[in-house]
């Protein structure tokens, strides 16, 4: 080989070794061979409805309806829950630490067979993992008695690599769980980025929202903290999940309570996109009948056109559903 064309080879290696390094933390969706979308549906009172029919909810792509081929039921079905746990020194201060073990307990309380849980601790500019997937308790509250809070807060940072991670868990619904007492002052990432990377994403994330008690009953908030809960609440609504404040454990061992609610009445609607139309963010909708009150599903996905029905197959289902 020449001199010549080794310096080029060598050259190509590295800039593509770089390229790999620059790539956006989440990329789940970029290449999707297949959208799986996990909802729940809230009837009254915002309790989950189990008794969902196929022939009750229509899947709209960008505003058309498109043809599923999957409609199931995943009541009781185990969960995959990555744990993404707030270690900065701010942690440390009213027992917002002792609050995110408590919480972190009822998750684990409410365990059922299969499910398995991984532990990340995210402070400064890292997120370490402390714990695999694993379906043994002890590990994970093992590991949260080793956590002493010190630095800054590095949240963004860390939540965008999550999906990627929460994909080594072994079942098929997955949930990101996060603690955190607030305001990013660490990332990297800027807060006009995150919410686009998380685009599309199919694990539902679940902030929970950690507070002083004192400062929460006083209501004092700063517009910066303020911009981050409206973020928080903008990436649970992408993704499907939920934002929750609490400042006592009571309160947050009930929004766990209500996550691990949602997570076993979730269903699961899909289609595989036709490879057609350039790769971009699809919007996705979930039209319903009039017993439905709201439902949670992820924004959309990024990818290719979706399986749209012919113009004869949709006047027929409209005219079925006018009759019913």
């Amino acid at each position: 080989m020449s001199r010549r064309l080794l310096l080029m080879v060598l050259f190509l290696a590295a800039s593509l070794a770089a390229a790999a390094q620059q790539a956006p933390p989440v990329s789940e969706t970029v290449s999707v061979g297949y959208v799986m979308i996990p909802f729940t549906v809230l009837g009254e009172k915002a309790l989950p409805l189990t008794d969902v029919r196929s022939d009750e909810v229509s899947l709209l792509v960008d505003g058309v309806p498109v043809r599923s081929d999957m409609f199931e039921k995943s009541e009781n079905a185990p969960v995959s829950f990555t744990i993404l746990i707030d270690g900065s020194g701010s942690m440390a201060l009213a027992g917002k630490m002792d609050s995110a073990r408590a919480a972190i307990g009822a998750l684990l309380a409410h365990r059922r067979p299969d499910d398995d849980f991984s532990l990340w601790l995210f402070a400064e500019s890292e997120a370490r993992e402390l714990v695999p997937f694993t379906d043994q308790p002890k590990k994970i509250t093992d590991a949260l008695a080793t956590i002493k809070p010190y630095g800054k807060t590095a949240f963004f940072d860390a939540l965008a690599k999550m999906p990627e991670r929460s994909r080594e868990g072994r079942n098929a619904s997955r949930a990101i769980v996060l603690l955190s007492d607030g305001i990013d002052n660490a990332s990297q990432l800027k807060r006009a980025d995150l919410a686009h990377l998380l685009e599309g994403v199919s694990v539902p994330i679940y902030p929970l929202g950690l507070r002083d008690p004192i400062e929460a009953a006083r209501g004092a908030k700063s517009s910066e903290e303020l911009s981050d809960v409206d973020l928080l609440r903008e990436v649970a609504l992408l993704t499907g999940g939920k934002l929750t404040l609490g400042s006592r454990p009571q309160e947050l061992a009930q929004a766990v309570a209500g996550l691990e609610k949602d997570l076993r009445s979730q269903y699961l609607i899909g289609f595989s996109p036709t490879g057609k139309g350039a790769v971009k963010y699809r919007k996705i909708t979930l039209k319903l009948t009039g017993r439905i009150r709201s439902v949670r599903v992820r924004a959309g996905y990024l990818g290719t056109e979706p399986p749209v029905p012919s113009a004869a197959v949709r006047e027929k289902s409209k005219r079925e559903r006018k009759g019913k």
